[in-house]
């Protein structure tokens, strides 16, 4: 069971987490695992090396770690990976997490407990996830064609794919695609015209994503692979009537609302425009590293405090606090996202060891 005293939410809400620019974090985004089985070309390697079993946070630990943050003002929680869907037993912790939903039962609580997926284990899980309280999960799209999908993935079913969000709707889940903007591979307008087409008929929002310089990912070149959503967005806006809305996720995307569609278009773009002045969002990975920004290589280890020798804990659940206010005053401005012909990444570490 993941309720017991030592990974109760504290049992009233401290002071909230504020970055160095005055922002108060609202938003964790929780990396369960590496793994992941598909091996899409822009995420990793073709034979990436996985982390050993020890390096990774338990459920327990997990779940430790989410309690302290809903008890410092966290308002979303959304599970990543890798394909978070992989990890054994995970729907224990989300129904653990779904018990911090409730605002009667604790001092401090969740109002939103999301999950990223690569859709291939929504077929399994959809319900599941309904009832831990889930009501809205991301899946990643990049292409509606077969052959072109699973060249992407490196061999991944596009029908089980589709089956997933099927299911996902069919169980009550709100969906939105994400779309990974590729040069030379999705984003022609027959691709495109086709995913917003078929979005609209599910009823699902759809974001693009420019592609991150994140980690090495063997013989692919981002440079090679990057594709402007301002010049993306300016062609759909040729074919498909785009108008203002007000709608926000909660995440960095900026949208759109689309007539034609009946639904939201999102653009994250990083690196043609800078989404970082309203960041109110930290991740942790599933080693316990915390990093206020994607786009940086600070960060702060927690996995060495949760697996201190514990006599108080309360005592070392303050020194987990702590560890965590000290990191996120560090959180900058903005990212140090850049693609140029150096090839450099951003950062070191990859996606699928981040969270995505």
């Amino acid at each position: 069971m993941l309720t017991n005293k030592e990974t109760a939410p504290l049992p009233s809400a401290p002071s909230r987490f504020v970055d160095g620019c005055g922002r108060t974090i609202r938003y964790l985004r929780l990396s369960v695992t590496d793994r992941c089985d598909l091996r899409c070309r822009y995420c990793m390697a073709e034979r990436p090396t996985f982390l050993p079993k020890q390096d990774i946070l338990t459920l327990e630990e997990l779940y430790r770690i989410s309690c302290l943050f809903v008890s410092h003002g966290i308002e979303t929680i959304r599970i990543t990976g890798g394909e978070p869907l992989v990890r054994k037993n995970l729907m224990e912790l989300l129904r653990a997490l779904g018990g911090l939903l409730d605002a009667s039962a604790h001092c401090a609580s969740l109002k939103s407990l999301t999950l990223t997926s690569n859709g291939t284990q929504l077929e399994r899980y959809a319900e599941e996830l309904f009832d831990c309280g889930i009501r809205r999960v991301n899946v990643s799209l990049d292409s509606l064609d077969s052959e072109t999908f699973s060249h992407l993935t490196r061999g991944g079913s596009l029908a089980i794919v589709q089956a997933g969000i099927d299911a996902a709707l069919k169980a009550g889940l709100q969906v939105k695609i994400n779309c990974v903007a590729l040069a030379g591979t999705n984003v022609c307008e027959q691709e495109v015209d086709r995913l917003l087409s078929w979005c609209g008929e599910k009823g699902c929002d759809l974001t693009f994503i420019e592609v991150m310089p994140m980690g090495d990912i063997g013989n692919e070149k981002r440079l090679d692979q990057f594709y402007p959503l301002t010049e993306l967005r300016r062609s759909i806006a040729q074919r498909w009537t785009l108008e203002q809305t007000a709608y926000r996720s909660g995440g960095p995307a900026r949208y759109t609302r689309c007539a034609e569609m009946g639904q939201n278009i999102g653009f994250i773009s990083p690196l043609t425009e800078n989404f970082c002045d309203g960041c109110t969002r930290v991740r942790v990975t599933c080693t316990g590293m915390l990093y206020p920004c994607l786009g940086q290589e600070s960060g702060g280890d927690l996995r060495e405090l949760l697996r201190a020798p514990q006599r108080d804990g309360m005592r070392s659940d303050s020194a987990l606090s702590d560890r965590i206010a000290s990191v996120i005053t560090k959180k900058t401005r903005g990212h140090d996202f850049v693609i140029d012909g150096s090839e450099r990444a951003g950062v070191s570490r990859t996606m699928n060891a981040t969270g995505g």
